[in-house]
């Protein structure tokens, strides 16, 4: 970071995945359940079960127990695995010895263009029948068994379309309201406050979906609804584009005019984004940036879409791994850098508040951590566009150089530790922990902790590096690395003689490390490698540039901003709030703004957009 840089900080943090509620840490402290203090268990479990609507004691074990066994990766409950609809074609003939095949229909439920050879006779008003001359293709409605039936779903009994006026919106982005509502207000710093100090163009959003919304109510209903004989809606294209998550932001969450897009790098997405956001501030184009993806891919399509790849852990693959024939073992479902047999589709929401570090300085905003730059690089020429490449090396490689010239040889070596991407798959394994290893190696580090999230919540593809995010954070609170737990050992191809696999919680303590890699490897060559400090050192970096004086006056608001942040939690946890969510609300016209030849001013916003730059050309023009 150059000295002129400003250094994004990140203010709030929240959103929902398998875990739970993503703010405060507590859908970290559902990872780490085990290792963490009665204290912290109680309040862990009582916040799932008032995101469960789970009425019961959740101090009773019997209580704890349900919860255990309806969050994180678990068997799919958001459609019957062993019922999923589907069609079987076939032909209908004539019966032996015969010509003819026929049948009655309603009149009404003939179609409109007749297929060839259809020769219709009246039966009655409503009725006719028809000859056929050979045989008819038909689709019979049928019933299929899911070969995959393990998925990690948000906490069961949470119903993100029920928590607000949802109006049939796709899963997706009624998560994203409940995943930026939650983000926002984590900062502890009301909106109405941000939009008096922040002007309307120094905002951004950047936000969006891998995939789209492929449920019915998005692009699953577009392109299905004509085969069911239903119609499309006309919710179904401008819902299913995969930027919605952050127009939905936009428009209903913030009511931001700032910028705004929704960069898309398959499972490297939220990195994508964050990088954006990140390139933004550091060079003063914005001050507030909210950063987060959605995605709801548990529907039978798409999940019967990655299986045909061979790209998830099927059924009869996992018993094969564990030698049993009954019932996989769909806790076990993911296991990162172990014997293996793909990855396990998952859905969240998670989204990130960052300021520039003056702007954080002058609120008094809450410290969570920083993020210094995030770097990415594609595979180069592909033998196929799955298949793995050079690319990441690339982004690890300037992870560590920047924390190096940031922290020192000390700081990498001892002092980092990464949140591997860690898909589950046999093909990563094997090449994430070479560029890992390698690359650890040429830097002269022995152990380098490794982690792997997806391990306990699945794969949630755009978010999956928010996921990541969120258990760093949360280690940086709490000091524990979240072991791969669903794993016995590491498998045979694995390199690691220079990384460490901790299959059990790995208790490193909150301030031991101050940097942490967020890897990802995305589909098609959409590789990056994101660098996060801790909130100490980052503390520690905004003293040696604003001195201590600025420190003690940040440390005074910064008392009154935190109690507002654990108020919001607490009534969070009370079930009291609801997500933000202004529909209508505020709706702006032309004639509603201040014009002037050198700003426009927006109600709402205490500052104005200025529209008097700087010539950037000066030297080529007059």
């Amino acid at each position: 970071m150059s000295s002129t840089s400003r250094l994004p900080v990140i203010v709030g943090f929240g959103g929902i995945n398998a875990a739970g509620r993503v703010s405060f840490h507590h859908a970290y402290r559902r990872l780490v359940i085990d290792a963490i203090g009665e204290q912290a268990r109680s309040r862990t479990y009582r916040s799932l079960a008032r995101l469960m609507n789970i009425d019961a004691d959740p101090d009773q074990s019997a209580v704890r127990q349900r919860i255990d066994a309806h969050t994180l990766v678990r068997r799919i409950e958001l459609f019957d695995v062993d019922n999923v609809v589907c069609h079987k074609s076939a032909m209908l003939r004539p019966q032996p010895g015969g010509d003819t095949l026929s049948f009655q229909i309603a009149r009404r439920h003939l179609p409109d263009h007749l297929p060839d050879g259809w020769r219709m006779t009246d039966v009655d008003e409503r009725t006719v029948r028809v000859d056929v001359d050979g045989g008819v293709d038909v689709l019979f409605p049928d019933r299929r068994r899911s070969r995959v039936s393990a998925a990690g779903q948000v906490p069961t009994g949470f119903d993100p379309g029920a928590v607000y006026p949802s109006r049939n919106h796709p899963r997706a982005l009624q998560l994203t309201v409940f995943g930026a509502s939650d983000a926002l207000r984590s900062t502890g710093i009301d909106l109405d406050v941000l939009k008096q100090a922040v002007a309307p163009d120094e905002f951004a959003v950047y936000s969006g979906s891998a995939m789209g919304q492929l449920d019915a109510e998005g692009y699953g209903g577009l392109f299905q609804n004509p085969l069911l004989g239903k119609r499309p809606t006309s919710k179904n294209v401008p819902l299913g584009l995969s930027e919605m998550p952050g127009d939905f932001v936009n428009a209903y969450v913030l009511g931001s005019v700032g910028g705004t897009a929704g960069v898309i790098g398959a499972c490297a997405t939220f990195l994508y984004g964050l990088r954006q956001g990140v390139a933004d501030i550091r060079a003063g184009r914005k001050r507030l940036v909210m950063v987060g993806n959605s995605e709801a891919p548990v529907v039978p399509d798409v999940i019967e879409g990655y299986r045909v790849m061979g790209a998830l852990a099927e059924d009869e693959a996992l018993m094969a791994l564990d030698g049993r024939s009954d019932q996989p073992d769909h806790r076990r479902a993911c296991r990162p850098f172990s014997d293996n047999c793909g990855f396990t589709v998952a859905e969240g929401s998670i989204f990130a508040v960052l300021m520039d570090d003056t702007l954080a300085m002058e609120l008094g905003a809450r410290i969570l951590g920083s993020v210094p730059d995030v770097f990415v690089n594609a595979d180069g020429y592909k033998k196929s566009i799955p298949g793995p490449g050079i690319g990441n090396y690339l982004t690890v490689g300037k992870a560590m150089g920047l924390i190096r010239a940031m922290l020192g040889d000390d700081g990498l070596r001892r002092g980092s530790f990464v949140q591997a991407h860690g898909t589950g798959t046999p093909q990563n394994r094997v090449t994430e922990s070479h560029i890992l290893n390698e690359l650890a190696r040429v830097h002269g580090i022995e152990r380098w902790p490794v982690g792997a999230v997806k391990a306990y919540v699945g794969h949630s593809m755009a978010p999956a590096g928010g996921d990541q995010l969120a258990a760093v954070l949360g280690q940086w609170a709490d000091g524990w690395l979240p072991g791969i737990t669903t794993i016995d050992h590491i498998a045979d191809d694995v390199h690691s003689s220079h990384l460490h696999f901790p299959m059990t919680h790995l208790e490193v303590g909150a301030e031991a490390r101050s940097a942490a890699l967020i890897n990802s490897k995305g589909f098609g060559g959409n590789n990056a490698t994101g660098v996060i400090l801790s909130p100490q050192q980052t503390l520690r970096m905004l003293e040696r540039r604003h001195g201590a004086k600025a420190m003690a006056r940040f440390r005074q608001a910064n008392d009154r901003i935190e109690q507002a942040a654990a108020d919001y939690d607490a009534a969070m946890d009370r079930g009291e709030v609801a997500p933000i969510y202004r529909f209508g609300e505020g709706v702006l016209e032309g004639s509603d703004l201040e014009l002037s030849a050198d700003a426009i001013r927006i109600p709402g916003f205490g500052l104005p957009v200025r529209t008097n730059p700087e010539n950037p050309f000066g030297d080529m023009t007059g």
